[in-house]
């Protein structure tokens, strides 16, 4: 069964026993290199835009000491936790460096229209 929502800010298609995909809106409303924190189906994400205008989502904290990952600093594929200086790869999840647990990554993409396209499972 397919369902299409439409709620305020997010365009959602779900193929219920599936992920869903979440229209964020537009891509300038993340300067390049920096993130900003979104909800996508309940779940809180943090996106970020590559200085080449990649995108990449993430969960919202760090697994560490909980900080906001969007006040990080991203650097290449190299994202650095604000509250302990630890980095991950914003691709993959995996830390670089340190112990602490991969972040949870999500599918991001652009669409022709420079909307940020985000997959979230589970929602």
């Amino acid at each position: 069964m397919v369902l299409i929502t439409k709620t305020p800010a997010v365009f959602a298609v779900s193929d219920m026993s599936q992920s869903t995909t979440h229209n964020l809106g537009s891509a300038a409303q993340i300067p390049l290199g920096e993130g900003r924190r979104f909800e996508a189906g309940g779940v809180p994400i943090a996106v970020f835009r590559g200085r080449q205008g990649q995108v990449y989502a993430t969960q919202a904290e760090c697994p560490h000491r909980a900080g906001p990952l969007v006040d990080g600093l991203l650097g290449g594929e190299s994202l650095i936790c604000p509250l302990h200086n630890f980095r991950f790869n914003v691709a993959t999840g995996e830390p670089l460096g340190n112990d602490c647990p991969a972040l949870r990554t999500y599918p991001a993409s652009l669409n022709e229209a420079g909307q940020i396209l985000v997959e979230v499972s589970g929602s």
